[in-house]
């Protein structure tokens, strides 16, 4: 079952801090669910991992591509989880040139696994991951959920259907 409010999980995530200076200038910071979600409106969407086809072909892209219509719905944030750490979702974010969405590693799965999204991906060499799924959250309340169906351990792959950047503005567009 989906909750109605986002778990309270504690994110560690890198931040710029140029007063180190060098070329890593990145420190760890610990970031509660409270301080991402809270007082905000916020577009999550969670995709399986970095560098993979689709997420880096369309979902990922998707969301950066639309990001001012979601600022013009009165979306405050969008954020593009997955459960790969912070040097690996930096990484690819430098590779996608994104400049907008917000990336979120979930490094240990905590945050997925209280959403009921955690799934097994061992038969593909992958882990442990995300499903596939966006979100409407607003002030840490759940308002509309798409998940790509069939949640399920070792699919072969997971197709953005519903979960892509275009139905969650035609979601926010009729609201």
């Amino acid at each position: 079952m989906t909750p109605t409010s986002v778990p309270n999980v504690t994110f560690h995530i890198r931040v710029r801090n140029d007063a180190l200076g060098g070329p890593n200038p990145f420190e760890w910071k610990d970031i509660s669910s409270q301080e991402i979600f809270g007082g905000k409106r916020v577009v999550l969407f969670a995709l399986p991992g970095a560098f993979t086809p689709a997420c880096s072909e369309s979902h990922l892209p998707g969301y950066e591509r639309r990001y001012d219509d979601f600022k013009r719905l009165g979306v405050d944030r969008v954020i593009c989880l997955a459960v790969n750490d912070a040097f690996v979702m930096f990484q690819w974010a430098k590779a996608q040139n994104i400049e907008r969405v917000f990336m979120l590693p979930d490094g240990n799965g905590d945050f997925t696994r209280l959403m009921g999204m955690l799934v097994d991906r061992r038969q593909q060499g992958m882990g442990l991951r995300s499903w596939r799924y966006s979100m409407l959250v607003d002030d840490g309340n759940i308002k509309k959920l798409f998940a790509e169906p069939d949640v399920r351990d070792n699919p072969s792959g997971v197709g953005v259907k519903v979960s892509d950047a275009d139905t969650m503005l035609a979601f926010l567009e009729s609201s």
